[in-house]
């Protein structure tokens, strides 16, 4: 047993490792009405990992937009990351430092990617 604990254990660092995770800050989205009925205690952010081109998302995560804006804040991208999609390809053609946005309802995610 103790051995295959070992064995997951190396896996899921190296799986850590490859990858750098995208720093995401959870806010509001921007058309929120008022009286929205949505509590004092923020939503923790998604785990989204980067590597190249490749968005990777935790197993088991709700529908998200995803909107990649460049740094003048022109929308470049967008799709829809559904919940059994656990990849998103991004385009090739980006090069720079880009936003990324992950549009829940009412919540915002927000963080920034170089690729």
């Amino acid at each position: 047993m103790k051995k295959v604990f070992l064995t997951l254990s190396l896996l899921v660092s190296m799986f850590v490792q490859a990858k750098d995770v995208v720093p995401l800050s959870a806010g509001y989205h921007d058309n929120m009405p008022i009286g929205h009925g949505i509590g004092r205690t923020p939503m923790c952010p998604p785990l989204v990992y980067i590597e190249d081109y490749t968005l990777t998302f935790a197993v088991g995560h709700p529908d998200y937009t995803l909107i990649i804006k460049d740094e003048d804040g022109y929308v470049v991208y967008t799709t829809t990351v559904f919940s059994t999609d656990t990849e998103v390809i991004l385009p090739s053609t980006l090069s720079g430092d880009y936003e990324v946005n992950l549009v829940m309802g009412n919540w915002l995610f927000t963080g920034w990617i170089e690729l």
